[in-house]
């Protein structure tokens, strides 16, 4: 293989999984962003730092507590689950 060749294929595989790390669309059927965050308020949360579709879920962190949390929500429902401390 020459060099050229290595190159070109050291380059393709360093760039493969920046790909695989942005977020998810959000799916027709899932509530907004912005009912999301109604949600996320009334449950107590005092700001939303991040928010964004991953996994089939919205994904995100915001501070409740005067602490930096992390949680998923169901996207159809907006029920929160999977709570815990942003480490």
């Amino acid at each position: 293989m020459s060099i050229a060749s290595k190159l070109v294929l050291a380059a393709a595989l360093a760039v493969a999984p920046v790909g695989a790390a942005f977020a998810d669309t959000p799916g027709a059927d899932w509530i907004s962003m912005e009912q999301v965050t109604q949600k996320l308020k009334a449950a107590g949360y005092s700001s939303v730092a991040e928010l964004e579709a991953d996994d089939g879920r919205w994904e995100g962190k915001g501070v409740k507590d005067g602490r930096m949390m992390e949680f998923d929500v169901d996207p159809r429902t907006g029920a929160i689950s999977n709570e815990r401390l942003d480490d």
